[in-house]
């Protein structure tokens, strides 16, 4: 199964709470009709990310397929063109970027129905090998995350790499995905010595300044 990775911002002048209405509902709907797919997640960011200012994304969606065959066969149907010809009435498409990529569930242990969601994009560090980085993240990274207990759930999707084949280059290197029973739960979490050493674990493989990360509440739309 393959995952796409989408996120965008509003459109100028949009309130935030008309965009989320819009997309969750008219727009959750259509996409939901999208034929060939298998799961669709919707994360908002926390109302503190605006508290704060603008965070880098007003959304980030998830969207899974058996694989990219059946992704390629959708763009050709009507349900897809309703999706594209809805997005102008609250994305705005200057924004918008996505990534294919290949889910690893490293730990599947239970979710809180109101918990939180920490959306992390993950860019390697120039110096890094590309096939390096995913072998670190996935082989040396990934298991420091399953040492911490306040984690829940933790999934890596790493960018397919048949675009780094192609020539092309992604916006981002992948997406690491943790879940937390709520905020204090990962207030607790940051101060122990568990995220010291995955804090100072991150420095050695990712390009902190390309790798922006959301706090989100988590909405499973289908599957």
């Amino acid at each position: 199964m393959v995952k796409m990775v989408i996120f965008f911002k509003r459109l100028p002048g949009m309130t935030v709470e008309a965009f989320q209405e819009h997309w969750r509902t008219r727009h959750a709907e259509l996409t939901a009709r999208l034929p060939g797919i298998r799961r669709y997640v919707q994360n908002y960011p926390l109302p503190g990310a605006y508290r704060k200012g603008e965070p880098k994304f007003d959304a980030v969606a998830e969207s899974s397929f058996d694989d990219t065959q059946a992704m390629k066969t959708l763009a050709k149907t009507p349900e897809y063109a309703a999706v594209n010809g809805d997005e102008v009435n609250f994305i705005d498409r200057t924004s918008m970027g996505s990534i294919i990529t290949e889910e690893h569930v490293l730990k599947d242990g239970p979710v809180a129905a109101e918990g939180v969601k920490s959306i992390d994009f993950v860019t390697h560090k120039e110096a890094m090998p590309i096939d390096e980085f995913f072998r670190y993240w996935r082989a040396q990274h990934g298991p420091l995350m399953l040492e911490a207990p306040a984690v829940r759930r933790y999934v890596q999707s790493h960018t397919r790499r048949s675009i780094y084949a192609s020539g092309r280059a992604p916006a981002y290197d992948g997406v690491a995905m943790s879940w937390f029973d709520g905020m204090q739960a990962l207030r607790e979490a940051a101060a122990t010595p568990e995220f010291a050493r995955l804090r100072e674990d991150v420095q050695k493989f990712v390009a902190a300044e390309k790798s922006p990360s959301v706090l989100v509440t988590e909405r499973v739309v289908l599957g």
